[in-house]
């Protein structure tokens, strides 16, 4: 879980989002208590230093202050209601779940036996107002 922690940490300092810049950075966890925690272990910090908040939530409405949210849900209902309240939002989402993954997170995280690999839905990123860095386009396994 650690090493997910530091993906979505390095998926964070590579992206951009819309304008007006967030007063405070919200990392928003649903579902997934282990990678909440790992989060949590490596204190995460903002560009100015200050300490991130990182907190779950169990509400698409929670996640509307959040500028990343960790999506682990498989329930097929659950994920299209997440959808339809979060769809037009400047919101990164990361999950490890291929069906979120094709319905509404920007980022899908796989494991594999030698590691960990990414894809990402560039499209959907830019239709939330997001910029992701050409490195990190680069390192994507699939970009969709």
């Amino acid at each position: 879980m650690l090493l997910k922690a530091r993906f979505v940490a390095r998926f964070v300092q590579l992206t951009e989002w819309p304008p007006p810049p967030p007063t405070r950075f919200r990392y928003c966890v649903a579902g997934n208590t282990p990678l909440l925690q790992a989060l949590q272990q490596t204190k995460l910090h903002s560009s100015q230093g200050e300490p991130l908040q990182i907190e779950a939530i169990e509400q698409p409405a929670q996640a509307l202050t959040c500028q990343l949210l960790i999506l682990s849900l498989d329930q097929h209902a659950e994920l299209i209601r997440w959808q339809q309240q979060l769809a037009a939002t400047p919101l990164l989402v990361i999950t490890d779940n291929s069906e979120a993954f094709h319905s509404l997170a920007v980022i899908g995280l796989i494991t594999e036996p030698d590691g960990i690999s990414f894809r990402i839905n560039h499209s959907l990123a830019q239709q939330r107002g997001l910029k992701l860095s050409s490195q990190l386009l680069k390192l994507a396994r699939e970009v969709i």
